[in-house]
């Protein structure tokens, strides 16, 4: 009558009697004809985390490529800049700019000075000195990603014309010597 191997030991050793094993069985049987086992349920939960581990691995993925796109941004920017600075910039003209918090003096010459104060040169971080590029390669790196260019006198020299100034009149250059 009994069916396996356990349930005649567990009759042996005296822990369930006859009527009880005959119901297991009967129980086992039914379940395994009509499905109500919670096998159904085990698998929907497994499935449920597997969706889960999933779309837990692509926000990891997508985070980790939009990281690496930064990383990529980055050094084309560096490279662009390296490649387009002006090199021959010693002179003995010195300029000052704020870099963060920090008030930063270069020597300059007075063709270099000119075209900063014009607005037609700008300063770049290029590592942990400057670079001096081209206003129209600046706007380039802007567009592209902010906090490369430190000192831009064009935006300066366009904001401040404007037509309900009083002193309009009274142009104070901006590279005048004390």
């Amino acid at each position: 009558m009994v069916k396996n191997a356990l349930q005649a030991q567990l009759l042996k050793a005296g822990l369930v009697d006859n009527k009880k094993a005959k119901k297991l069985s009967k129980q086992a049987v039914h379940e395994k004809r009509t499905g109500d086992s919670n096998d159904t349920e085990i698998k929907a939960k497994i499935e449920q985390d597997k969706q889960a581990k999933l779309a837990k691995d692509q926000a990891i993925e997508l985070e980790k490529k939009a990281i690496l796109q930064e990383k990529e941004l980055n050094a084309a920017i560096v490279q662009m800049i390296s490649q387009h600075k002006i090199h021959d910039t010693d002179g003995d003209v010195s300029y000052q700019f704020i870099d963060e918090t920090k008030i930063k003096k270069v020597y300059i010459n007075q063709q270099i000075y000119n075209a900063l104060v014009a607005g037609s040169l700008v300063i770049a971080k290029d590592g942990e000195s400057y670079a001096f590029l081209p206003k129209a390669l600046a706007d380039r790196i802007n567009s592209k990603l902010e906090g490369f260019i430190i000192v831009n006198n064009s935006e300066k020299n366009e904001a401040t014309t404007d037509e309900e100034d009083p002193y309009a009149a009274y142009v104070i250059p901006d590279d005048l010597m004390w």
